[in-house]
């Protein structure tokens, strides 16, 4: 029996949300599972993902073949790595110490990219919701600007057809 780490797809038509589900390879896309190893949403920005790391290398070094999307999602959270660290590991490459070394060095690095992410967009939204508002201020002024000559005008009028009214009688 051969093993896929895949998604299968969950939520409501247009608004995904996917596990990541260790499967048989003959199953449906959103049939029967071997193990749920974790959640993927893409609806948010960036996207969430949960992921049981151990729970992944384990079906990897059992010989399970991760699809094109879910090797991307389990290399985006290290599990490829700590997969390939393990596997150093087993041949005598390294000690369990460098391995765990390595793969907390590369969680930080990754989490400090994932942060600069998100402050990123969240400022980019406060300047465009500056800019917006100020755009909408300056709309609002020009509109104001405009509406008074008109009135001055027409009360001007008004007020010279009352004198001329007033002078014929």
């Amino acid at each position: 029996m051969s093993v896929k780490i895949r998604l299968q797809r969950h939520g409501k038509k247009g608004k995904p949300f996917y596990w990541i589900v260790a499967a048989d390879a003959r199953a449906k896309r959103d049939g029967k599972y071997l193990e749920k190893i974790g959640t993927y949403n893409p609806n948010v920005n960036p996207a969430e993902i949960n992921l049981d790391i151990d729970g992944a290398v384990k079906w990897l070094q059992n010989g399970a073949q991760p699809t094109d999307t879910a090797k991307a999602i389990l290399s985006y959270k290290g599990a490829m790595l700590k997969n390939h660290l393990v596997g150093g590991v087993r041949k005598g490459a390294l000690t369990e110490d460098q391995a765990e070394a390595k793969f907390t060095a590369w969680l930080e690095e990754k989490s400090a990219k994932i942060i600069a992410k998100t402050e990123g967009l969240s400022k980019a939204e406060a300047e465009a919701k500056a800019k917006a508002l100020a755009a909408e201020k300056a709309v609002n002024e020009a509109r104001i600007e405009a509406a008074k000559p008109v009135v001055e005008e027409v009360a001007e009028e008004v007020s010279e057809e009352v004198e001329a009214a007033a002078e014929t009688i």
